[in-house]
């Protein structure tokens, strides 16, 4: 098997033999071959794939495709050009994947945990989904505890202190499920009696940096987020310094999680320049790539071959 860099080689070229039934059927591609060649169950097939010279993900890739078959002596028949989706397809790593982790997580429930704005909630449901699990986001549980009213309500009329008894009680309820992926609230680390419902499962930090926390709760507004300033000037900034005030207090508490996914990481692994050009795919599978890490660790799972 070869493996060759688009950053090296713009042109490719090989000849292998291939069904024609099978490139027939290629929903992406269409051949037009003689009927002769048809006929046969196999074809010797020339393949030259013109490679674009920018680097791009190593995870999804479609390169054009130029092909002529031959059979024997017979003369080569034209195949059009198409796409061919190379197998690094993020929707089928995070299939593979999710499949390989689901049986050792042993139907443990699997905490998110991470400032606001890190896109817990976007994040759990995705992976829910891959796991086969039900999602349930904990603030979403306090609100209906408390008759259906909003975070930001709760702060307003009852204050943080009655926000954090309620959030302990869902997550003490929670921690006696199974097959869930939770999203927690931003404060949720602040207390160790919500680690130690936490622990019975798997929790993940989804540590993102400020910067970009910053700018994408200034893009949808603040007025959901209870604890950020709310007084007249840049949105950016106020909530900039508002969230570096928050982790200097909770950073510490984030770092107790059984596995920490770093988008910068992710984007410097996939040659991004900055994380927002990350998907919520390919954070999903940085997660079960380190639940993978950490099973591997965990005592009785040293064994453990994915």
């Amino acid at each position: 098997m070869m493996v060759m860099e688009a950053t090296v080689a713009h042109r490719l070229q090989f000849s292998t033999w291939i069904d024609s039934e099978k490139v027939a059927r290629r929903p992406s591609s269409s051949a037009r071959c003689s009927q002769r060649l048809k006929e046969q169950n196999k074809l010797r097939v020339l393949v030259a794939a013109h490679l674009p010279s920018s680097r791009v993900s190593n995870r999804q890739r479609h390169v054009a495709l130029e092909v002529s078959c031959s059979y024997n002596k017979f003369p080569a028949s034209t195949v059009e050009s198409g796409n061919f989706q190379t197998p690094f397809d993020e929707s089928l790593v995070l299939k593979n994947k999710a499949q390989a982790i689901e049986p050792y997580l042993n139907g443990r429930c699997i905490y998110l945990v991470g400032m606001m704005g890190s896109g817990k909630t976007t994040v759990g449901k995705i992976l829910s989904q891959a796991i086969n699990y039900s999602f349930i986001d904990s603030d979403t549980l306090v609100e209906h505890e408390v008759g259906g009213t909003s975070v930001a309500e709760i702060f307003k009329l009852n204050g943080e202190g009655f926000f954090r008894d309620k959030e302990t009680e869902v997550l003490r309820k929670l921690s006696l499920m199974h097959h869930l992926v939770v999203s927690t609230g931003g404060g949720a680390v602040v207390r160790p009696i919500n680690w130690k419902c936490m622990k019975k499962g798997i929790s993940v930090w989804l540590d993102v940096p400020l910067e970009a926390l910053a700018q994408r709760i200034a893009a949808v507004g603040t007025g959901s987020r209870p604890l950020l300033h709310h007084e007249s000037g840049d949105a950016y900034r106020k909530t900039f310094m508002r969230l570096t005030s928050l982790f200097e207090q909770r950073g510490d508490s984030y770092a107790n999680a059984s596995a920490r996914v770093s988008l910068e990481n992710i984007a410097a692994k996939l040659g991004y320049r900055d994380v927002s050009s990350l998907t919520p795919t390919a954070i999903v599978i940085e997660v079960l790539e380190q639940i993978e890490v950490f099973l591997k660790e965990e005592d009785g799972h040293a064994h453990i071959t994915f």
